[in-house]
């Protein structure tokens, strides 16, 4: 097989293939890559020595330093240890699949494959897939799954773009759990980190300009997407994207603050994975699609590329989790002050406008932000919709759920507004029974200095914002991570049971009515008041009203779409009336309807 590998700084390039040397040539058609033939089977262990050992990394051989390789596949001692082939037509796939868009009636649940189960693997994650499906979800949407130090970890510390986190079952365990996805409808997204690479393992640097000085993010040195030698940092990172869609056949991919991509050239490396993905799904003949975290608020990052923007297929909408949260919380600390003057008002803005900040001052950035929607030409699917996520839990102090301190009619009420708004709504896993739970933040790195840098690091963090030192969870305790694994017991136990019940008759209703599903941003209709603390908006011939206080509230809906009054339930969290003939609603406190017009 041929061995490759890009090192254009090296003057020399030794390939290490099971502890065989064999010198590698340069590659007269591409400057800086260095190639070798030689006999070699899946699980073969290999590396490169750079310069007759000059640099860091594993011994090999005479004493001589190997490296593995930047676009290694597998890496079974993890990040340091040698690279591994791997032979992805070895899989035998058991199921056919056509592919599922995000379009129409998506129902994304992020799941953590270390904390999903208390194995925190690929293959018990997939013995829980069953769960999901009864749920009504469409798409798994996979947290990292890069190696990374250790054995638990969320993932955004990766360095091997390839590669597939061993402990969680590697190459082999991943195609099992997307295989038998497949075969139960479910879809797979991935999250993948192109911002920066792990602090840990990370010998990128040794073969070439994969980071630039010339900016900067809060990781240190950007990734080269734009100084000299960007060219083939961005083929690496746009081939491990395709490779993740096609080797493993993944439905899609998550990419990870895209804010944090310093990228200034005319053609920017999201516009040229968005254009590859769209070209590599023709090819497959299957629908697959680029969703994007970006705190921007710029509808030109779903834009489709012929009409000026990036073209990727969905973005992360931030707003609408802020402004839900402020609702239902009343919290107001940092980016939240803004959404929490108003929280209904907030809420109202976003579902009918997609972005809060759309060109508003934001008083935690201290300038103006964001860019407005053009909501007649932008579908609503094209943003996604939450009440939580691994990072607005996680990045607490204690990792503390919505269920920590929410009643279960206020989370019904979270439920409602995620399920039955315009978005393409998402779920963090176990929200849909209010695990008790919580979910920390940990880590498991080896480098002792690295470890108490973290440790430290988060303490001092939330100590400035008044936490006792000694309350903030240690990332390294493994108890950390293991009091973040779902307990499976709940969802069968009160008032787990009855949460996970309404869970599934809303999803079922996104599944079963149109107008819940319905793209058109600019027909949404809502009404609300503050201080009665209840909110109303209009899908088509539905009628959405939550009452997030604590007195009964008498919402005035008026007249039905065709005019007339009353209207029938469809669902509801306490039993409630249909608005009476004057089209008034008798709502119980905390709690919830959906109604249809007569």
């Amino acid at each position: 097989m041929l061995f490759e590998v890009w090192a254009p700084d090296a003057d020399s390039v030794e390939l290490r293939l099971e502890g065989v040397p064999l010198a590698m040539g340069r590659d007269p058609g591409r400057s800086g890559w260095w190639t070798a033939e030689a006999e070699a089977s899946d699980g073969d262990r290999y590396g490169f020595v750079l310069n007759g050992g000059g640099g860091s990394g594993g011994e090999g051989g005479a004493g001589r330093p190997v490296l593995p390789d930047p676009r290694s596949r597998r890496q079974p001692d993890g990040p340091d240890g040698a690279s591994a082939v791997v032979d992805h037509s070895a899989y035998v796939w058991h199921h056919d699949w056509d592919g599922r868009g995000l379009p129409g009636v998506a129902v994304l649940y992020e799941l953590h494959i270390g904390t999903f189960t208390a194995e925190g693997t690929f293959d018990a994650a997939a013995e829980r897939l069953g769960h999901l499906v009864d749920l009504g979800i469409t798409h798994v949407s996979l947290m990292p799954v890069c190696p990374f130090p250790g054995t638990h970890g969320w993932g955004y510390e990766g360095v091997s773009l390839w590669a597939v986190h061993e402990p969680y079952g590697g190459p082999e365990g991943l195609k099992r759990f997307v295989d038998t996805a497949h075969g139960l409808g479910l879809g797979v997204v991935l999250d993948v980190v192109h911002n920066h690479f792990g602090p840990s393992g990370n010998h990128l640097p040794a073969f070439g300009p994969y980071l630039t000085e010339t900016h900067h993010t809060p990781w240190g040195a950007a990734v080269n997407l734009d100084a000299p030698g960007s060219d083939e940092v961005r083929a690496c990172l746009l081939g491990s994207a395709l490779a993740w869609l096609r080797d493993y056949r993944l439905d899609g991919l998550r990419l990870d603050a895209i804010h944090a991509l310093v990228d200034t050239r005319a053609l920017t490396f999201l516009e040229e994975l968005s254009a590859a993905t769209d070209a590599l799904a023709v090819e497959l003949g299957r629908p697959l699609s680029l969703i994007a975290e970006s705190d921007r608020c710029d509808p030109r990052t779903t834009t489709p590329r012929e009409s000026g923007g990036i073209g990727l297929h969905a973005q992360w909408n931030d707003d609408f989790h802020h402004a839900v949260h402020t609702a239902l919380t009343g919290e107001s600390q940092g980016y939240y002050a803004d959404f929490a003057a108003a929280p209904l008002a907030a809420v109202a803005k976003t579902v009918t406008s997609a972005f809060f900040h759309n060109g508003t001052y934001s008083t935690f950035r201290g300038r103006t932000h964001g860019r407005p929607v053009d909501v007649v030409h932008t579908p609503a699917h094209r943003f996604v919709g939450y009440a939580q996520t691994h990072d607005q839990i996680g990045n607490r102090a204690l990792g503390d759920r919505l269920s920590a301190t929410l009643s279960p009619g206020l989370l019904a009420c979270a439920a409602a507004l995620v399920l039955t708004g315009p978005f393409t709504p998402m779920l963090f896993m176990g929200e849909e029974w209010g695990a008790r739970t919580p979910w920390q933040f940990f880590t498991d790195h080896t480098d002792p200095v690295l470890a108490e840098a973290v440790r430290d690091g988060r303490r001092r963090e939330f100590a400035a914002h008044g936490w006792v030192v000694d309350d903030i969870p240690d990332p390294q305790d493994p108890a950390t991570r293991n009091r973040s694994c779902l307990d499976w017991s709940e969802p069968a136990q009160e008032p787990h049971a009855r949460l996970l019940a309404w869970y599934r008759e809303l999803i079922a209703l996104r599944h079963a009515l149109p107008d819940l599903s319905d793209p058109d941003l600019a027909s949404v209709r809502t009404a609300h008041d503050e201080a009665a603390r209840w909110l109303a908006y209009r899908r088509g011939d539905l009628r959405i009203a939550v009452n997030l206080g604590e007195k009964p509230a008498a919402i005035p809906l008026g007249a039905g779409r065709h005019r007339g009054v009353g209207g029938r339930v469809v669902a509801a969290w306490e039993p409630v009336q249909a608005p009476d003939s004057d089209g008034l609603l008798h709502l119980p406190p905390e709690s919830c309807v959906v109604l249809a017009d007569e």
